[in-house]
């Protein structure tokens, strides 16, 4: 073998070398896009930035069919969508109070309240649609597989300017908004996670970004978020009896098969006051 085919075969053998060893450091291959585990990653990437909207449209993308992560996604969906349709909830009642505070000047809060149930209407419809999906997961403790959420469930300091009818500026009324869907978010969490309002046990309870939570638990909660949510449809609030209906027997359907305790008794009576109210 000549000199120059030496080099020509050591600089080829170097070169191997060296796309095997960058092969090998690049790790795993990302997930196929379009694919399950595509969106988990894309809905756990989206959830730590606290762009909740993005992270549902990752998880119905999951929830849609059945898959491996179908099992972690449904339980995660239910509690983003009760959290985020409480948070609107929340913050029309409290526009809505506005309104009626500054007379002078009404519209803009009423735009707000309008914005806000309409964006509730929506999730609550959502959340009332993926309840079912509880069923068909198998028996046993649900998996909560996401750390706690950003955010805090104290009451939005700037909400307090609304209820006095006080205009905000839009760049603090886009942070009210966004202050109460997290308290929305957050609140929810900690109810999923067996311990409401405690965002310290909560964050302790998720910290593996794995928890097992007893199902019983979750069901109470998902099933409590269903009557809430019922509000919503209140003929001071959207009006709409139907869906009102539609809510409240579904949660009547779940606390029965929940065991007795204080919590769904006290539920079960209002499930059976608002059929009976609806009636007369």
């Amino acid at each position: 073998m000549s000199l120059t085919s030496k080099r020509a075969f050591a600089l080829f053998a170097l070169l191997s070398a060296f796309l095997l060893c960058v092969s090998c450091s690049s790790g795993p291959a990302a997930p196929e896009k379009g694919t399950p585990a595509f969106y988990w990653q894309a809905a756990r990437e989206t959830y730590a930035a606290g762009d909740y909207v993005k992270t549902l449209e990752h998880l119905d993308n999951i929830v849609a069919t059945e898959n491996e992560f179908t099992a972690r996604a449904v339980p995660w969906s239910l509690v983003l969508t009760s959290g985020m349709a409480a948070g609107n909830m929340e913050l029309a009642d409290d526009y809505a109070i506005g309104a009626r505070t500054n007379k002078s000047d009404p519209a803009g809060f009423r735009r707000m309240v309008s914005d806000s149930r309409g964006n509730a209407n929506r999730l609550a419809l959502q959340f009332a649609e993926n309840f079912g999906k509880l069923e068909k997961l198998k028996e046993g403790p649900i998996t909560l597989a996401f750390i706690f959420p950003k955010g805090s469930g104290a009451q939005v300091a700037g909400l307090n300017k609304v209820t006095n009818g006080i205009v905000l500026a839009p760049p603090e009324a886009e942070t009210v908004q966004k202050r109460a869907l997290e308290r929305g978010v957050v609140l929810a969490v900690c109810r999923a996670a067996g311990a409401p309002d405690d965002a310290g046990k909560t964050a302790e309870i998720l910290k593996t970004g794995e928890a097992q939570i007893p199902r019983n638990t979750f069901m109470l909660a998902m099933t409590q978020a269903l009557w809430e949510e019922s509000q919503l449809y209140a003929n001071d609030k959207l009006d709409e009896p139907q869906k009102m209906t539609i809510l409240v027997q579904r949660a009547q359907q779940a606390v029965k098969s929940l065991p007795e305790s204080k919590e769904t008794k006290d539920l079960s009576a209002k499930l059976d006051k608002a059929m009976k109210k609806k009636k007369t």
